[in-house]
């Protein structure tokens, strides 16, 4: 009998140290009651309670720990219908109060963030709730670390997952969409239209300027080469003119000593002259534009006389020295 109160002793015993002994992860916190009230908070690693005495009642990670909402409807400023989903990261900060001050921590979170989002998405118009998701995503997690800080929860973070429209609105707005893309292109197109008209004239106005300077400027070419042939030919003229004047002079002045070396030069000279005087007037009948030249027989003596006073004119001395000559 004393062995069996013995082995009951000990077996009662070794359960109280066993019982007695409480290994806490790291990561997690143990909240203990004594009695029914709360007595201590159990940290990681090896802690020790009293048997019978002390209870543990709560045991959670402090860890960052994620909280997936489900997808729910909301009614926008503009009166259409929206489904919603979001993600909220999320920890305890305090074991104590995540407890004893709220009943369901993860449904009275769950809840809130429903509520904030309806409320939310209910002062926006569909279309900003597309573009001011990052400034949505801002006001929730302001809005719920305020609410959640007497459960001594943290949010650290809050994300809109998914915005999704109702079908009759996704209709409409892929058709505004279908609408817009085709007005851009045709702005697009009309733009492109307009730079290469633009283009086109301004190479036809440049080729034109082009054109009508190329041509002013051959113009001027043309009327500079004009008017250098003309100042060269009048100079080859000029010139020209010079030389038979310088010919004639010359021809003049060996006449002049001629007829003064040689008297009986003077009716050589008279015969030579009246020859050509008469080969002069058949070249002229001769020739294809030929004309009528009347010449009374009785004037041709006259004609000789006057030939021969010319060449005695020219026989005088004084005559041959004051022959001119041209520069």
């Amino acid at each position: 009998m004393e062995n069996l109160l013995l082995l009951v002793f000990l077996a009662l015993g070794g359960s109280a140290v066993a019982g007695s002994v409480r290994v806490v992860n790291q990561g997690n916190e143990v909240l203990v009651e004594r009695l029914g009230s709360y007595n201590k908070k159990l940290g990681p690693g090896l802690n020790f309670v009293v048997p019978f005495l002390d209870k543990i009642v709560y045991q959670q990670t402090i860890r960052e720990k994620v909280l997936d909402i489900p997808p729910q409807k909301c009614i926008t400023r503009d009166n259409v219908g929206i489904e919603v989903d979001a993600v909220v990261y999320w920890r305890i900060v305090d074991m104590e109060k995540a407890w004893y001050k709220v009943e369901n921590l993860q449904a009275a979170m769950t809840n809130l963030v429903l509520t904030q989002i309806r409320s939310e998405m209910g002062q926006l118009e569909l279309d900003k709730t597309f573009t001011a998701r990052a400034q949505i995503n801002e006001i929730l997690l302001r809005e719920l670390d305020i609410a959640t800080d007497p459960w001594g929860v943290k949010i650290t973070r809050v994300e809109l997952r998914d915005i999704v429209p109702s079908q009759t609105v996704r209709e409409s707005m892929e058709l505004q969409m279908a609408a817009e893309r085709r007005r851009r292109a045709a702005i697009l197109t009309s733009e492109g239209e307009r730079e290469s008209a633009v283009n086109t004239a301004k190479g036809k106005a440049e080729a034109q300027i082009l054109d009508a300077e190329a041509r002013q400027k051959a113009t001027i070419l043309q009327a500079e080469a004009e008017q250098q042939a003309i100042i060269l030919q009048a100079q080859a003229e000029r010139q020209q003119q010079v030389l038979k004047a310088q010919a004639t002079a010359e021809a003049l002045k060996i006449i002049t000593n001629t007829l003064n070396s040689q008297p009986g030069a003077q009716e050589a000279l008279q015969f030579l002259l009246a020859q050509s005087y008469l080969d002069m007037g058949t070249k002229i009948g001769s020739s294809d534009s030929s004309k009528v030249m009347f010449m009374d027989p009785r004037t041709i003596p006259a004609t000789l006389e006057g030939m021969r006073s010319i060449v005695a004119d020219a026989s005088n001395p004084s005559f041959g020295g004051d022959v001119p000559r041209s520069s």
